[in-house]
């Protein structure tokens, strides 16, 4: 019975390792006890710097053969992450007991058959020849087990990347002469651009325009998304409320009225999505400005997605100010809609308090924007003439 439980013994690679690495623990001396049939050797580096995770290497050979069996505990399975425990288990028949014996994963050794006098060079790794791959082959796999096993994210990730990355096909650069030639040059609107793009920021603007409700497309300030947005003034108006003025600008409470006017469902909806649009840029400008508006806009409730173009378009956020010519750009986006709200006849006076800018200093806003000023009762009316023609700047020169 004893026999036979040490023949089981020392079939148990992992447990005859464990006896053999203490007696050769810290030393690279290859001798370990044999058997009459086969030896069991058992290496570990000396080079190691964590004696709890040491490379080992277990040989076992029979007598009289020339091949021997290699394995170690740095690869094959032992380098995957192990997510199950192993155990053995030894069953004493005469007694009935079975004894399971745990083994740790680093002591689990696939051997493969080394033929002697045919060793690897040091310099080859353990695994056998592997062959190099290129960086472009290395890139395509990870992209072909990311498309077969990631997350739809990475995937999207992935094809964005690669639209990204992609150029035209060689050859192609010799048309782009031929492709420009056949573009038409507006050169009026690219006079009218370059003398105002420095002094002037304004709403995008046609220049070739017939009526004054083309000069400034509609369309292309409030866009069709934002529509869905701007229906509280209707609201307000449609059940029969007043608009109050301490929550909406001066301007639009003096002409709320003008929306009951209005018989056409669809262009009273378009009349007070104007307001409406208005009064959050007010707001907005009040929310990021030191001129005393701060207060009067933290109860105003900005949607989110006019709160994510606004900070687009006139780069802030909610902690810091409008820089300078921002302002100027947002000030001629509710000087432009306040023409639109006026049938383009326009009393500065109203807007001026709300943007809180003083009525001589927000003429030359007007003028910036092609506007013309005509008195009507004494009372100055700003006016929008077609086609657009915009001021010449007049630049110093500098005196050597």
């Amino acid at each position: 019975m004893a026999k036979l439980k040490e023949k089981k013994k020392r079939r148990i690679i992992g447990e005859k390792e464990t006896e053999n690495v203490e007696k050769v623990k810290n030393s690279n001396d290859p001798e370990s006890e044999t058997g009459p049939n086969g030896s069991v050797k058992v290496y570990r580096s000396v080079n190691s710097r964590n004696p709890k995770n040491t490379r080992m290497q277990v040989v076992v050979g029979a007598s009289g053969s020339l091949v021997n069996f290699v394995g170690t505990n740095y690869s094959g399975e032992t380098t995957t992450p192990q997510l199950c425990s192993y155990a053995l288990g030894v069953l004493d028949k005469e007694t009935g007991v079975l004894k399971m014996v745990p083994i740790a994963a680093n002591r689990i050794f696939r051997l493969d058959p080394k033929v002697r006098g045919l060793e690897q060079p040091d310099n080859e790794p353990v695994g056998g020849n592997k062959e190099e791959i290129t960086k472009e082959e290395k890139d395509d796999k990870f992209k072909k087990l990311t498309a077969m096993y990631s997350t739809k994210q990475n995937v999207k990730r992935d094809v964005t990347h690669e639209k990204l990355r992609q150029t035209e096909e060689p050859g192609t650069e010799g048309n782009m002469e031929q492709k420009l030639k056949g573009i038409k040059i507006n050169t009026e609107a690219i006079e009218a651009i370059a003398s105002t793009a420095n002094q002037r920021n304004i709403p995008p603007y046609n220049v070739e325009a017939t009526s004054p409700e083309m000069a400034y497309p509609l369309d292309q300030i409030i866009l069709k998304g934002d529509w869905n947005y701007l229906v509280d003034i209707f609201e307000l108006v449609e059940a029969g409320l007043d608009v109050s003025s301490d929550v909406y600008p001066s301007f639009v409470c003096n002409r709320v009225h003008k929306i009951g006017n209005i018989k056409d469902e669809s262009e009273r909806k378009r009349m007070a999505g104007i307001l409406s649009y208005m009064t959050h840029l007010i707001k907005y400008k009040d929310r990021h400005s030191m001129d005393g508006g701060v207060s009067s806009s933290r109860r105003h409730k900005l949607p989110s997605i006019l709160a994510q173009k606004f900070s687009s378009m006139f780069n802030a956020t909610k902690e810091n100010r409008i820089p300078d010519e921002k302002q100027q750009l947002l000030v001629s986006y509710v000087l432009v809609l306040s023409l639109f709200a006026d049938g383009f006849r326009s009393d500065p006076s109203d807007i001026a308090k709300d943007l809180r800018i003083n009525t001589v200093s927000l003429r030359p806003h007007y003028e910036f924007l092609g506007c013309k000023f005509v008195s009507e009762k004494k009372v100055p009316l700003a006016t929008l003439p077609v086609p657009l023609k915009f001021q010449t700047i007049k630049r110093k020169r500098r005196t050597r």
